[in-house]
C-alpha cells in the first residue's frame, strides 16, 4: 500500500507537469482549442456563462486559462470576475486579452483558492476538472468559497457513449487529435495527454454524484456534442 506522503508528493508532481506543459503551448491554445472543438468550443462556454445567471454577480472562474469563459461571464452581466489559473503565463495571455478594469487575475491551485469562505456569488470553471489531481477536494474548495444558495457551474468533456457517434468520436479524439495538434503546436506530449485525461474520469451521472458530496444541492447537467461534453451546475446549501 502507498503511504499517504508518497500519493502527496506524486500529486504535486503531477500537477507541476501539468503546469508545465499548458506553460508551453499558451501561444496556440486558443486557436489549437478551436481546432479540435471544430469551433464550437466557444458556444459551450456561452452556454456555461448563461446557466450561472451570473448577472450583477460576483464571479471566480477556476482555471481560467486565456480568460474565454470570464469573457463570455462578463457579457452575461457579471458585475466582477476573478479569472485564478495555476500556469502563469495563461494569466498573462488573459491580461492581453481582456484588459476589462471589471477583472482580477490571479495565480492559484484549485485545491488551495486564496479567497475567504463564502467570497463568490457564482464559481464557474471550464475544461478544468480532468487536470485536477484531486477532484473531490477542489470540489469541495470552490464549494468553500462559494456563498450559501450560489451557483458551481462545471463544463468539460465527458466520456464518450457508446453509441456510433462515441465510436467515430473516440476515432477522432484519441487517433487523429494528438498527432495533427502536437505537429501544429509543436508539443507532442501535450496532445498526447489530452485523450490520457479523459481515462478513469467519472461520467456525467457521477461526477454529479461528487458535487453533491461536495455540498450542493439541486445538481444537474446537460449533455452537448453528442454527449462528449458535459454541463454541470449545483447550488450551494443554505
Amino acid at each position: 500500500m502507498m503511504h499517504p506522503a508518497q500519493d502527496e508528493r506524486d500529486g504535486r508532481e503531477r500537477t507541476r507537469r501539468v503546469q508545465e506543459m499548458f506553460a508551453r503551448i499558451v501561444p496556440r491554445y486558443d486557436r489549437l482549442n478551436r481546432l479540435m472543438s471544430l469551433g464550437m468550443d466557444a458556444g459551450w462556454r456561452r452556454q456555461a456563462a448563461a446557466a450561472a445567471e451570473p448577472s450583477g454577480k460576483r464571479v471566480l472562474d477556476v482555471g481560467a486559462g486565456t480568460g474565454d469563459l470570464g469573457a463570455a461571464l462578463m457579457e452575461a452581466g457579471a458585475a466582477f470576475v476573478v479569472g485564478a489559473d495555476l500556469t502563469p503565463s495563461m494569466l498573462d495571455a488573459a491580461r492581453q486579452h481582456y484588459p476589462s478594469t471589471a477583472r482580477q487575475w490571479c495565480a492559484a491551485d484549485a485545491l488551495y483558492l486564496p479567497f475567504a469562505r463564502a467570497s463568490f456569488d457564482v464559481v464557474a470553471n471550464a475544461f478544468l476538472l480532468r487536470n485536477l489531481d484531486d477532484l473531490p477536494g477542489s470540489l469541495c474548495e470552490m464549494v468553500r468559497v462559494l456563498r450559501p444558495d450560489g451557483r458551481l457551474i462545471c463544463l468539460d468533456m465527458t466520456p464518450a457513449p457508446r453509441t456510433a457517434f462515441g465510436a467515430v468520436f473516440r476515432l477522432y479524439f484519441q487517433r487523429m487529435v494528438p498527432p495533427i495538434a502536437g505537429m501544429l503546436s509543436g508539443e507532442r506530449a501535450a496532445y498526447r495527454y489530452l485523450p490520457a485525461s479523459l481515462a478513469g474520469f467519472p461520467d456525467a451521472e457521477s461526477l454529479a454524484g461528487m458535487l453533491r458530496e461536495a455540498g450542493l444541492t439541486d445538481v444537474r447537467y446537460r449533455l452537448l456534442a453528442g454527449g462528449t461534453v458535459a454541463l454541470h451546475c449545483g447550488q450551494k446549501a443554505a
